[in-house]
Protein backbone atom coordinates (compact mmCIF):
# COMPACT_ATOMS: atom_id res chain seq x y z
CA UNK A 1 0.00 0.00 0.00
CA UNK A 2 2.45 2.49 1.13
CA UNK A 3 4.43 1.76 -1.97
CA UNK A 4 1.60 2.13 -4.15
CA UNK A 5 1.03 5.51 -2.50
CA UNK A 6 4.60 6.22 -2.98
CA UNK A 7 4.67 5.79 -6.67
CA UNK A 8 1.61 8.10 -7.14
CA UNK A 9 3.32 10.89 -5.11
CA UNK A 10 6.37 10.47 -7.32
CA UNK A 11 4.16 10.50 -10.90
CA UNK A 12 2.66 13.45 -9.75
CA UNK A 13 5.80 15.60 -9.79
CA UNK A 14 5.38 19.28 -11.26
CA UNK A 15 8.43 18.50 -13.66
CA UNK A 16 6.16 15.23 -15.15
CA UNK A 17 3.11 17.19 -15.71
CA UNK A 18 4.65 20.39 -17.55
CA UNK A 19 4.20 21.01 -21.07
CA UNK A 20 4.68 23.65 -23.62
CA UNK A 21 2.20 24.49 -26.53
CA UNK A 22 1.07 21.84 -28.73
CA UNK A 23 3.01 22.39 -32.61
CA UNK A 24 5.79 23.99 -30.38
CA UNK A 25 9.22 22.06 -29.95
CA UNK A 26 11.65 23.80 -27.77
CA UNK A 27 15.97 22.96 -27.09
CA UNK A 28 17.40 25.03 -23.85
CA UNK A 29 20.81 25.04 -23.74
CA UNK A 30 23.41 25.14 -20.48
CA UNK A 31 26.48 26.81 -19.56
CA UNK A 32 28.20 26.91 -22.40
CA UNK A 33 31.29 28.97 -20.80
CA UNK A 34 33.75 29.21 -23.70
CA UNK A 35 33.18 25.78 -25.27
CA UNK A 36 32.89 27.13 -28.92
CA UNK A 37 33.88 23.33 -29.84
CA UNK A 38 31.31 21.41 -27.61
CA UNK A 39 28.68 24.27 -29.14
CA UNK A 40 28.75 23.37 -32.45
CA UNK A 41 28.85 19.39 -31.79
CA UNK A 42 25.30 20.02 -29.49
CA UNK A 43 23.96 22.30 -31.98
CA UNK A 44 24.05 19.65 -34.68
CA UNK A 45 23.09 16.90 -32.37
CA UNK A 46 19.63 19.35 -31.97
CA UNK A 47 20.04 20.19 -35.84
CA UNK A 48 19.61 16.31 -36.43
CA UNK A 49 17.51 15.44 -33.36
CA UNK A 50 14.59 18.33 -34.20
CA UNK A 51 14.53 16.62 -37.85
CA UNK A 52 14.44 13.02 -36.81
CA UNK A 53 11.34 14.47 -34.68
CA UNK A 54 9.37 15.91 -37.85
CA UNK A 55 8.16 19.49 -38.26
CA UNK A 56 7.52 21.60 -35.71
CA UNK A 57 8.19 25.34 -34.27
CA UNK A 58 11.35 25.03 -33.04
CA UNK A 59 12.93 27.30 -30.70
CA UNK A 60 16.45 27.63 -29.54
CA UNK A 61 17.20 28.97 -25.57
CA UNK A 62 20.44 29.73 -24.24
CA UNK A 63 20.58 29.84 -20.94
CA UNK A 64 23.50 32.23 -19.98
CA UNK A 65 27.08 32.38 -19.62
CA UNK A 66 28.29 32.30 -22.87
CA UNK A 67 31.52 32.98 -21.86
CA UNK A 68 34.45 32.89 -19.26
CA UNK A 69 36.88 29.81 -17.78
CA UNK A 70 36.43 27.89 -21.52
CA UNK A 71 39.46 29.11 -24.33
CA UNK A 72 36.69 30.53 -26.82
CA UNK A 73 34.08 32.25 -25.20
CA UNK A 74 34.19 34.92 -28.72
CA UNK A 75 33.89 32.74 -30.67
CA UNK A 76 31.11 31.40 -28.86
CA UNK A 77 29.44 34.63 -29.14
CA UNK A 78 30.12 34.98 -33.02
CA UNK A 79 28.31 31.54 -33.43
CA UNK A 80 25.48 32.65 -31.29
CA UNK A 81 25.51 35.97 -33.07
CA UNK A 82 25.40 33.82 -36.75
CA UNK A 83 21.98 31.71 -35.14
CA UNK A 84 20.57 34.97 -34.70
CA UNK A 85 21.45 36.74 -37.67
CA UNK A 86 20.03 33.41 -40.01
CA UNK A 87 17.04 34.09 -38.49
CA UNK A 88 16.74 30.89 -36.36
CA UNK A 89 14.23 31.15 -33.33
CA UNK A 90 16.57 31.71 -31.15
CA UNK A 91 16.91 33.38 -27.28
CA UNK A 92 19.17 34.28 -24.95
CA UNK A 93 19.49 34.79 -21.15
CA UNK A 94 21.17 37.08 -19.46
CA UNK A 95 23.62 35.01 -17.13
CA UNK A 96 25.56 36.47 -13.98
CA UNK A 97 28.97 36.05 -16.37
CA UNK A 98 27.07 38.30 -19.19
CA UNK A 99 26.83 41.12 -16.66
CA UNK A 100 30.01 41.12 -14.67
CA UNK A 101 31.73 40.71 -18.63
CA UNK A 102 29.39 43.96 -19.93
CA UNK A 103 30.53 45.97 -17.24
CA UNK A 104 34.28 45.11 -17.01
CA UNK A 105 33.87 46.21 -20.85
CA UNK A 106 32.58 49.45 -20.26
CA UNK A 107 32.92 50.56 -17.03
CA UNK A 108 36.96 51.26 -16.77
CA UNK A 109 37.10 50.10 -13.50
CA UNK A 110 40.40 48.04 -12.17
CA UNK A 111 38.12 46.63 -9.46
CA UNK A 112 35.50 45.29 -11.81
CA UNK A 113 37.72 43.98 -14.23
CA UNK A 114 39.63 42.09 -11.49
CA UNK A 115 36.13 41.06 -10.46
CA UNK A 116 35.85 39.61 -13.74
CA UNK A 117 39.33 38.02 -14.33
CA UNK A 118 38.88 35.86 -11.00
CA UNK A 119 35.56 34.51 -11.90
CA UNK A 120 36.78 33.14 -15.21
CA UNK A 121 37.60 36.31 -17.45
CA UNK A 122 41.07 35.56 -18.36
CA UNK A 123 40.27 33.24 -21.36
CA UNK A 124 37.75 35.41 -22.25
CA UNK A 125 40.26 38.62 -22.85
CA UNK A 126 42.63 35.79 -24.73
CA UNK A 127 39.75 34.76 -26.97
CA UNK A 128 40.12 38.27 -28.44
CA UNK A 129 43.03 39.36 -30.56
CA UNK A 130 45.94 39.87 -27.77
CA UNK A 131 48.45 37.98 -26.61
CA UNK A 132 49.12 36.01 -23.70
CA UNK A 133 52.74 38.93 -23.23
CA UNK A 134 50.82 41.20 -24.06
CA UNK A 135 47.96 40.33 -21.63
CA UNK A 136 50.27 39.59 -18.72
CA UNK A 137 52.03 42.93 -19.20
CA UNK A 138 49.10 45.17 -18.71
CA UNK A 139 47.86 46.21 -14.48
CA UNK A 140 44.36 45.94 -13.96
CA UNK A 141 43.98 49.68 -15.09
CA UNK A 142 45.38 49.14 -18.12
CA UNK A 143 43.95 45.97 -18.89
CA UNK A 144 40.24 48.24 -18.33
CA UNK A 145 41.47 50.28 -20.87
CA UNK A 146 42.42 47.57 -23.44
CA UNK A 147 39.18 45.97 -23.14
CA UNK A 148 37.29 48.79 -24.41
CA UNK A 149 39.34 48.64 -27.40
CA UNK A 150 39.14 44.69 -27.87
CA UNK A 151 35.73 43.93 -27.76
CA UNK A 152 33.95 44.52 -30.64
CA UNK A 153 31.06 46.68 -30.19
CA UNK A 154 28.78 44.37 -32.25
CA UNK A 155 29.41 41.80 -29.33
CA UNK A 156 28.07 44.18 -26.53
CA UNK A 157 25.51 44.86 -28.40
CA UNK A 158 24.60 41.43 -28.85
CA UNK A 159 24.83 40.66 -25.34
CA UNK A 160 22.74 43.90 -24.31
CA UNK A 161 19.66 41.82 -26.06
CA UNK A 162 19.77 39.08 -23.75
CA UNK A 163 16.62 38.59 -21.54
CA UNK A 164 16.06 38.13 -18.11
CA UNK A 165 13.53 34.82 -17.94
CA UNK A 166 11.43 33.56 -20.43
CA UNK A 167 8.19 31.94 -19.65
CA UNK A 168 7.07 28.87 -22.33
CA UNK A 169 3.59 26.91 -21.43
CA UNK A 170 4.04 25.49 -17.82
CA UNK A 171 8.20 26.30 -17.83
CA UNK A 172 10.04 29.50 -17.07
CA UNK A 173 13.49 29.78 -18.07
CA UNK A 174 16.24 31.32 -16.34
CA UNK A 175 19.92 31.67 -15.78
CA UNK A 176 20.45 30.87 -11.76
CA UNK A 177 17.09 30.33 -10.62
CA UNK A 178 13.82 32.33 -9.01
CA UNK A 179 13.52 33.49 -5.16
CA UNK A 180 10.85 30.93 -3.93
CA UNK A 181 7.52 32.80 -2.56
CA UNK A 182 8.40 35.91 -5.06
CA UNK A 183 5.82 35.82 -8.28
CA UNK A 184 7.49 35.34 -11.50
CA UNK A 185 6.65 38.86 -12.71
CA UNK A 186 8.52 40.29 -9.42
CA UNK A 187 10.96 38.64 -9.82
CA UNK A 188 14.86 40.54 -9.25
CA UNK A 189 17.10 40.53 -12.59
CA UNK A 190 20.33 39.79 -9.92
CA UNK A 191 18.19 37.31 -8.39
CA UNK A 192 17.80 35.79 -11.57
CA UNK A 193 21.59 36.14 -12.50
CA UNK A 194 22.98 35.34 -8.98
CA UNK A 195 20.83 32.99 -6.92
CA UNK A 196 22.15 29.58 -5.87
CA UNK A 197 21.35 28.13 -2.38
CA UNK A 198 17.97 30.02 -1.24
CA UNK A 199 16.61 28.45 -4.64
CA UNK A 200 18.08 25.07 -5.16
CA UNK A 201 17.43 24.04 -1.23
CA UNK A 202 13.63 25.22 -1.86
CA UNK A 203 11.63 21.99 -2.18
CA UNK A 204 8.14 23.29 -2.43
CA UNK A 205 6.42 23.33 -5.36
CA UNK A 206 6.69 26.81 -7.53
CA UNK A 207 4.91 28.78 -9.91
CA UNK A 208 6.37 27.40 -13.26
CA UNK A 209 8.66 24.38 -13.90
CA UNK A 210 12.47 26.06 -13.67
CA UNK A 211 15.11 25.07 -16.04
CA UNK A 212 18.19 26.94 -15.12
CA UNK A 213 22.14 26.66 -15.30
CA UNK A 214 24.56 28.32 -13.09
CA UNK A 215 24.58 25.45 -10.25
CA UNK A 216 26.70 22.81 -11.98
CA UNK A 217 25.61 19.01 -11.45
CA UNK A 218 27.73 15.89 -12.60
CA UNK A 219 24.44 15.04 -14.38
CA UNK A 220 20.88 16.78 -15.35
CA UNK A 221 19.08 17.43 -11.71
CA UNK A 222 15.40 16.92 -11.93
CA UNK A 223 13.35 17.81 -8.43
CA UNK A 224 10.34 19.41 -7.55
CA UNK A 225 9.56 21.83 -9.60
CA UNK A 226 12.93 23.01 -11.13
CA UNK A 227 15.15 21.08 -13.88
CA UNK A 228 19.54 22.21 -13.29
CA UNK A 229 21.25 21.17 -16.53
CA UNK A 230 24.56 23.15 -16.03
CA UNK A 231 26.99 20.10 -16.52
CA UNK A 232 29.99 21.73 -16.33
CA UNK A 233 30.63 22.11 -19.76
CA UNK A 234 33.58 23.83 -19.92
CA UNK A 235 35.81 21.26 -17.35
CA UNK A 236 33.48 17.88 -17.66
CA UNK A 237 33.32 18.34 -21.79
CA UNK A 238 29.47 17.70 -21.34
CA UNK A 239 27.18 20.11 -22.48
CA UNK A 240 23.59 19.49 -22.17
CA UNK A 241 20.55 20.44 -23.41
CA UNK A 242 16.88 19.54 -22.66
CA UNK A 243 14.35 19.24 -25.45
CA UNK A 244 10.53 19.88 -24.51
CA UNK A 245 7.05 18.65 -27.05
CA UNK A 246 3.89 18.63 -25.57
CA UNK A 247 4.47 17.01 -22.35
CA UNK A 248 7.60 15.08 -23.03
CA UNK A 249 11.43 16.07 -22.37
CA UNK A 250 14.58 14.92 -23.06
CA UNK A 251 17.91 15.44 -23.54
CA UNK A 252 21.01 16.06 -25.36
CA UNK A 253 24.45 15.98 -24.43
CA UNK A 254 28.07 16.26 -26.17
Amino acid sequence: MLGRLFKKAAAARPIDTARVPDGMRVYAIGDVHGRADLLHELLLKIEDDSLARGAADTHIIFLGDLMDRGPDSAGVIETAMALRAAGRKVRFLMGNHEEVFLRACRKNDAKITRFFIRIGGEATVLSYPITRAEYMALDMHELSERLRTLVPQSHLEFIDSFEDKIVIGDYAFVHAGIRPGVPLAEQKPSDLRWIREEFVEHRGDLEKVVIYGHTIYDKVEERGSRIGIDTGAYASAELTAIGLEGGERWYLQT
